[in-house]
């Protein structure tokens, strides 16, 4: 039914695509693209009530290890679904605001898009939903996480022939192969950046005695880690405390090192890519020997994973553009087309009373 108050503030308003990811955060807003790039992480203050936030996003994440007692960062999202829904929403209305007031907009209405794992169960949908909607959007709409980075990757989702694509964040790996607008075979797995990372502590306390942080994983796996022999290996010092002394302590690792690290975490993922090549139609299979493998996510640029996966499947694999924002991007132009892509949304797609208790 027409309203009047929406149609208003549709003029003033914005379509934004969100990419509400475990590790990051992405806004894509209709016209401008990725305007906000920032840490999924939250500082709030221990035990308050009502919730009392200190810091969202990247000023956030600098407090990680750094807090007092009375103070917290955290991340609202683990695997990829909401585990602390009031957190989410003030995060979710923090973004919505900051990019209007980025755009000097006077009122904060957006009809929103956001992804979500393809693996997620219908309360999971409903929470996030609810979130947006409580955040301050006039209109929301969800789209799973696979297909919205598919259409970011700019793949034919709508034609009659196969696509495939693995999507590979901070805390799920989503594969699907996509034909006529929907999905023919899916897959979700909760091991992705987060647990590479937690194999590179766990590497670092069993060989070498040597307690690092989550930080100090990350930059170690963008720095020399890889899912492939490198044309050049290199090495780099692991800073943390020592476990047998209980005193800061350092060692040099090499690339070969870390690649052994992320061993399981990489042969788990390429046994769901296998997987998923192994149910698809053959018809299917004939169209994804012509296109390939599209890898998508933060965490498919990590060195060399793209020989891995064509090494281990016999098909071509390539990284797409601007890997990290494809499925912000992709949620963004649902919004841009939705009159033809529609049918690329989930089931709870249309805002609507929320249930009672959320």
């Amino acid at each position: 039914m027409f309203n009047p108050i929406d149609a208003f503030l549709g003029l003033f308003s914005l379509d934004i695509g969100i990419d509400l990811g475990t590790a990051n955060t992405l806004v894509y807003v209709r016209g401008k693209g990725i305007i906000i790039n920032e840490p999924s992480w939250v500082a709030i203050e221990r035990d308050s009530n009502p919730l009392k936030v200190l810091a969202i996003g990247a000023e956030a994440k600098e407090m990680v290890g750094r807090t007092p007692e009375n103070i917290v960062a955290i991340r609202p999202l683990r695997d990829g679904v909401i585990s602390e829904f009031e957190v989410t929403e003030a995060m979710l209305d923090y973004f919505i605001k900051k990019a209007h007031s980025q755009l000097l907009l006077p009122f904060p209405r957006p009809r929103v898009v956001v992804g979500i794992p393809s693996g997620v169960t219908e309360v999971e949908k409903q929470a996030v939903f609810d979130a947006a909607i409580s955040a301050g959007a006039r209109e929301s709409f969800l789209i799973e996480e696979p297909m919205a980075a598919a259409i970011g990757a700019g793949l034919p989702v709508t034609e009659a022939r196969g696509s495939m694509v693995v999507d590979i964040g901070g805390g799920t790996t989503e594969v699907g192969v996509f034909c006529l607008g929907g999905f023919v075979v899916s897959r979700s797995l909760r091991i992705a950046g987060d647990e590479m990372d937690e194999d590179i502590m766990q590497y670092a306390r069993q060989k070498y005695n040597l307690y690092i942080g989550e930080s100090m994983a990350e930059r170690t796996k963008i720095a020399i880690g890889s899912a492939y022999p490198l044309p050049e290996e290199t090495t780099m010092t692991l800073r943390g405390r020592n476990l047998v002394t209980g005193l800061p302590d350092s060692v040099e690792v090499s690339s070969i090192e870390i690649r052994e690290a992320l061993g399981n975490s990489i042969s788990t993922i390429l046994d769901l890519i296998k997987d998923t090549l192994d149910q698809t139609p053959p018809e299917l299979i004939a169209d994804l020997m012509e296109t390939g493998i599209c890898l998508a996510g933060g965490s498919s640029q990590l060195k060399g994973l793209a020989e891995r996966v064509s090494d281990e499947t016999n098909m071509r694999a390539w990284v797409a553009q601007d890997a990290m924002t494809c499925v912000a991007r992709g949620a963004g132009k649902v919004l841009e087309e939705l009159n033809t892509l529609r049918e690329v949304l989930t089931s709870t797609d249309r805002q609507r009373p929320r249930p009672a208790g959320f």
